[in-house]
């Protein structure tokens, strides 16, 4: 009977396992701890509000845009609301990059999109987490509003 070399079989171990650790779960996390984090609120600055479906704004003066946005980010070694919110602040910090470049200082009606399927909540906002990889995809609209509401 043949042996097989113990590379081998070590990597048809780990091939008959990848697929039970690639999971890729929905999981829906809380908006209001996400943004009051220490670094999210220090890299999102103040310069730009951010809105989810649902949440009240100020008085809209004008609608000047819209965006999509889906971002991934590494899991490896974090827990899962650890690298969702490193997802949402990079999805976050883009659609303020696409807000600036049309003049808005408000983000609005911002709708988690993952795989084109809305989830509008003004509490919670969807992440797909596996052990490797975590992403959030948003739906969001750029406004000017007042800023003295």
């Amino acid at each position: 009977m043949n042996k097989l070399p113990p590379m081998a079989l070590l990597a048809a171990l780990l091939a008959c396992t990848l697929p039970a650790h690639a999971a890729d779960n929905k999981v829906m996390l809380p908006i209001a701890a996400a943004l009051s984090d220490a670094e999210i609120k220090t890299r999102l600055g103040e310069d730009m509000q951010f809105y989810f479906a649902g949440q009240a704004t100020p008085a809209i003066v004008e609608k000047v845009g819209s965006q999509k946005n889906s971002l991934r980010v590494n899991a490896i070694g974090k827990s899962t609301e650890s690298a969702c919110n490193a997802a949402l602040l990079a999805a976050l910090l883009q659609l303020k990059k696409g807000a600036q470049a049309v003049g808005a200082n408000a983000v609005i009606n911002i709708v988690s999109n993952l795989k084109e399927s809305e989830d509008a909540s003004a509490t919670e906002f969807a992440c797909h987490s596996g052990s490797i990889m975590a992403g959030v995809a948003f739906k969001a609209e750029f406004a000017r509003v007042n800023a003295a509401e």
